[in-house]
């Protein structure tokens, strides 16, 4: 019978699990705060910076110098913004080599862009929302650009609402409840029936569409992508100007994005529902 120090998780403590505030480290939040913070304003002064953390300027530059000092984030002296560094992104492409999803999608995203003509994208879910991982951008002057770590509601996505669409609606509804249906044009779905009724016609058409839901003038479809245990984890998409995917050309490219999901989802081990 093993000792209770061999049968303890490597890595952990014993009181691992344990979430109180004892266990947290408050400089080290506070930095991953700005952290985040930083990368969703693109680069930022130090006193703007300080306004929208509600922190003060004296804190946050000696954060923001010990994360500089690692190559975390970048100053601008001409500009005198503070931006990510490339550093941050070293990291961040380490986490997409966890999992071969990234790897095992290339091939599949650059056929699909060469079947299509319009950028092809993969998406997971990340807190409620789409994490873009992966792009194969096409060769168009005009086209679609979501650089891997953009964030996207899924209310107004494509890969987002194929998602929502296959997983349980109390899990859609925490979703929903969480991040609202904040409307970005005049198309956005900002209504649990209107969400519901697009969700169930994407489960039956087996893809989805965001009809210019989230940027007047571009459309993407999108198609969701399986575990082993028939799980929506992912999702491929097309994206592109609504004038190259008209209404007549929707089934001929959802056809082709959905093959493209089970494609995947099939090299992944996945099942498909």
């Amino acid at each position: 019978m093993p000792s209770p120090a061999e049968s303890r998780p490597r890595g952990r403590p014993r009181a691992w699990s344990d979430k109180s505030e004892q266990n947290t480290i408050k400089a080290l939040d506070r930095a991953m705060e700005v952290l985040e913070r930083l990368s969703e304003l693109g680069g930022t002064t130090l006193s703007d910076l300080a306004e929208d953390t509600g922190q003060s300027a004296a804190t946050l530059y000696r954060v923001l110098f010990t994360l500089e000092a690692r190559g975390i984030v970048d100053f601008d002296p001409a500009g005198q913004t503070w931006h990510i560094g490339p550093r941050a992104f070293l990291i961040g492409a380490r986490f997409l080599r966890r999992t071969s999803l990234v790897e095992r999608a290339r091939p599949i995203l650059r056929q699909l862009m060469r079947d299509t003509g319009e950028t092809a994208n993969l998406g997971i879910a990340r807190d409620g929302q789409v994490l873009f991982v992966s792009q194969v951008e096409c060769h168009n002057a005009i086209r679609a650009f979501f650089p891997p770590g953009t964030l996207s509601p899924m209310h107004a996505s494509g890969i987002g609402k194929a998602l929502l669409a296959h997983v349980p609606s109390a899990d859609c509804a925490a979703i929903v409840a969480r991040h609202g249906l904040e409307r970005f044009t005049k198309h956005t779905l900002v209504n649990d029936a209107t969400l519901s009724a697009d969700l169930s016609r994407i489960r039956d058409r087996g893809y989805a569409i965001d009809d210019e839901e989230k940027n007047l003038g571009m459309r993407c479809i999108a198609a969701a992508i399986f575990d082993h245990n028939g799980e929506a984890v992912a999702g491929l998409s097309v994206s592109g100007p609504a004038a190259r995917l008209p209404d007549q050309a929707l089934p001929e490219i959802g056809a082709r994005v959905a093959a493209a999901a089970r494609e995947l989802t099939q090299n992944l081990g996945g099942q498909p529902r």
